[in-house]
C-alpha cells in the first residue's frame, strides 16, 4: 500500500518508519527543508531507540522516502496521514491550524479518491470539521472524489515508540459509515493484526476521545499516588509500601503508581488541559481531570521548595537528568526547565548532566547553566545532587564515590529510584518523595 505521512515530528516520523518496516511504501512529508535533507541522509531528527535503524533500512529498500512536496505525491497514494503538531494554543485549547492546512491542501490538490487520517491528537469534532472543509473545497472544484476522514490516534510512549507502533496494545480506528475507508485501514494494519494485535473500530468521535481519555486516566493515576506522598510524609508512612500494596490488587495494577515529581512531556500536560477546555465548550465539569492537573503542578512546586530551603547560600547544585523522562531528548514540560532557572535566580550555580538531552536543553535553559559530559563531573564539588530524570545510569551510581566527589551531602531523589538506607550508609542525606529523611 502507498501512503503519505504529513509531518515528520515525533508521531509522524515513527509512524512513517514503522509503516515502511511493515512493507508499505511510505512518503514522509514536512515543510522543513533542513529536516527533510537530514532524514534523506538517513539521520533521525529525534532521539528514539531503534528509530534511525528503521529509517536507514526504509531508505535502502526504497520503501521510505522524504519530500517537502505534498501536492506531488497525492496522485500516487491511497491514504494520507496528518501527523502535524497540535500544540496548546490560547487558553490551552489545541491549536489545529496545521491540521486544517493539511486538510485544505489535500482537498485542493487531490486527483482521485483517497482516505484522510488524523493521526494527530485532536479534540472531538475535529474530524467533522475536516470533512466539512474537504466537501466545501471539492464542491468548489466541481469534482466528486471520495475523501472520508478517519481518526487513528497514536498511543506511543517516548523511549518505546518503535515497539509500541510495531506491537501495540491495540489499534483504534474511528470511521463513520465509510466501508471503503474501513477496508483500507484493515489492509493497512494487516501485518500487525496477523500476529493477534486487536484492531478496534468505533465512531470517529469515540476514537477522538479515546486518546484524551487514556492520557487523562494515566495522568490521574500518577497524580493520585503523588497526592498521597505528602500524607505519607506527615504520618510516617512510606509511599513505596503504599504503592506496592495498592498495585498488587489486579483491579488497580502497579503501573503509573510510581511516586515522584509528577508528569511532564508532550502529551499528558497538553492533553489533560485540552480535555478540560473541550469539556467546558460542552458545559461539562471534569472535576477529577482538573484535580489531576492541579496536583501535578503542586507536586513539582513542593519538591522544588524543599530543595531551595535546604541549600546553603551560593550553593553549587548538580542536576541529573534534563529531559522529561528517560530514553528521550524531549524537553517539553521537563521539570529541569522550571527548577534550573529558579536555582540560578536564587544565586546558586548549576552543573548538569543528561545522556541525550543536553543539546536540546542548551537552547532552552539560561546561559549560566553548566553542561557536563559525565555524571560524576557534574557532581564534583556540589553541595547537593538533584535527580530529575530516572536514566538507568543514575540508578547504578556508586553512592560512596558520589559522596567523596561532592562537597555537601544532600541527595534529592525526584523519582524515588534509590534505597534510602543505601544512600544514608554512603554518608549522604536522602530527600525522597513520600519517604522522608529518617
Amino acid at each position: 500500500m502507498k501512503i503519505a505521512v504529513v509531518g515528520t515530528g515525533y508521531v509522524g516520523l515513527v509512524s512513517a518508519a514503522c509503516f515502511a518496516e511493515l512493507g508499505h511504501h511510505v512518503i514522509g512529508i514536512d515543510i522543513d527543508e533542513a529536516k527533510i535533507k537530514k532524514l534523506q541522509s538517513g539521520k533521525s531528527t529525534i532521539y528514539e531507540p531503534g528509530l534511525e535503524e528503521l529509517i536507514v533500512r526504509g531508505l535502502q529498500t526504497g520503501r521510505l522516502i522524504f519530500t517537502t512536496d505534498l501536492k506531488s505525491v497525492l496522485p500516487d497514494v491511497q491514504i494520507v496521514f496528518s501527523a502535524v503538531a497540535t500544540p496548546p494554543g490560547e487558553g490551552h485549547k489545541a491549536d489545529l491550524k496545521a491540521v486544517f492546512i493539511v486538510t485544505e491542501t489535500v482537498a485542493t490538490h487531490a486527483t482521485k479518491d483517497l482516505v484522510f487520517v488524523n493521526k494527530s491528537t485532536v479534540p472531538v469534532g475535529t474530524g467533522k470539521k475536516c470533512e466539512e472543509k474537504i466537501a466545501e473545497i471539492l464542491q468548489k472544484r466541481g469534482v466528486n472524489f471520495s475523501i472520508p476522514v478517519v481518526s487513528n490516534p497514536e498511543f506511543l510512549r517516548e523511549g518505546m515508540a518503535v515497539p509500541d507502533t510495531l506491537m501495540p496494545d491495540r489499534i483504534v480506528v474511528g470511521v463513520n459509515d465509510q466501508p471503503e475507508a474501513k477496508k483500507l485501514m484493515e489492509e493497512l494494519y494487516r501485518p500487525i493484526t496477523r500476529v493477534g494485535k486487536p484492531l478496534l473500530f468505533m465512531t470517529r468521535e469515540s476514537a477522538e476521545i479515546v486518546k484524551y481519555a487514556s492520557n487523562a486516566f494515566l495522568a490521574t493515576k500518577i497524580s493520585f499516588i503523588n497526592m498521597l506522598t505528602e500524607f505519607a510524609e506527615k504520618t510516617g508512612a512510606n509511599i513505596r509500601d503504599i504503592a506496592s500494596g495498592m498495585g498488587m490488587d489486579n483491579r488497580i495494577g502497579p503501573r503509573f503508581l510510581h511516586a515522584g515529581i509528577g508528569y511532564g512531556g508532550s502529551c499528558f500536560p497538553k492533553d489533560v488541559k485540552a480535555l478540560m477546555v473541550t469539556a467546558k465548550e460542552y458545559d461539562l465539569d471534569l472535576s477529577i481531570v482538573e484535580a489531576t492537573d492541579r496536583i501535578n503542578t503542586h507536586q513539582r512546586a513542593r519538591f522544588f521548595e524543599k530543595i531551595l530551603k535546604a541549600l546553603p547560600k551560593n550553593a553549587t547544585v548538580c542536576v541529573w537528568g534534563l529531559s522529561f523522562k528517560p530514553k528521550t531528548d524531549d524537553m517539553r514540560e521537563a521539570p529541569s526547565l522550571d527548577l534550573i532557572p529558579m536555582l540560578l535566580k536564587a544565586g546558586h550555580s548549576v552543573h548538569t548532566y543528561d545522556p541525550a538531552a543536553a543539546e536540546n536543553a542548551s537552547k532552552l535553559l539560561p546561559k549560566e547553566t553548566v553542561f557536563t559530559k559525565d555524571l560524576m563531573e557534574a557532581a564534583k564539588g556540589a553541595d547537593a545532587v538533584v535527580l530529575l530524570t530516572e536514566w538507568d545510569e543514575f540508578r547504578g551510581v556508586d553512592l560512596k564515590e558520589l559522596k567523596s566527589t561532592m562537597k555537601g551531602s544532600d541527595l534529592f531523589d525526584g523519582r524515588n529510584v534509590y534505597e534510602p538506607a543505601e544512600v544514608r550508609d554512603a554518608g549522604l542525606v536522602y530527600h525522597g518523595i513520600g519517604i522522608g529523611t529518617k
